[in-house]
């Protein structure tokens, strides 16, 4: 079974994630907007993939504000951490912000929020995973 760590810092959010990840795809959830414990987790190999908040208002590392994109441009530049999928989740849904957002942070996918359709939002995760396992 796939382990899903989510960074999100609405606690909402995380809970509709969790329990759709959960019930409909068979994944286990982590979640933390701590991106000291992402970074450990992360770099432990302790999940399969990442689910990337975009917008963290709360999140510090090393003492400075970092939001998704950062966290996602660090982790994609550990030789540990590069190849663990991540797919950014945002509410930042614009013209040219997907393609923007996975062109600065590297990221492996883009879902925006809210997530109408949970069927395809489980699919995109777990088929995310299996790309990433055969390479």
């Amino acid at each position: 079974m796939a382990t899903v760590l989510i960074v999100e810092d609405d606690p909402i959010n995380l809970r509709v994630f969790s329990k759709i990840l959960t019930k409909r795809g068979g994944l286990t959830v982590r979640g933390t907007e701590n991106v000291d414990e992402v970074m450990k987790i992360a770099q432990q190999g302790e999940v399969d993939i990442i689910l990337m908040d975009v917008s963290l208002s709360h999140s510090v590392y090393q003492g400075e504000a970092v939001d998704g994109i950062r966290i996602t441009q660090l982790l994609k530049s550990n030789p540990k951490t590069a190849n663990l999928p991540i797919i950014l989740v945002t509410a930042h849904a614009m013209e040219g912000d997907r393609e923007d957002f996975l062109k600065k942070s590297g990221a492996d996918g883009y879902i925006s929020k809210p997530v109408v359709d949970h069927e395809q939002f489980v699919a995109q995760v777990i088929t995310t995973i299996k790309n990433h396992q055969k390479n």
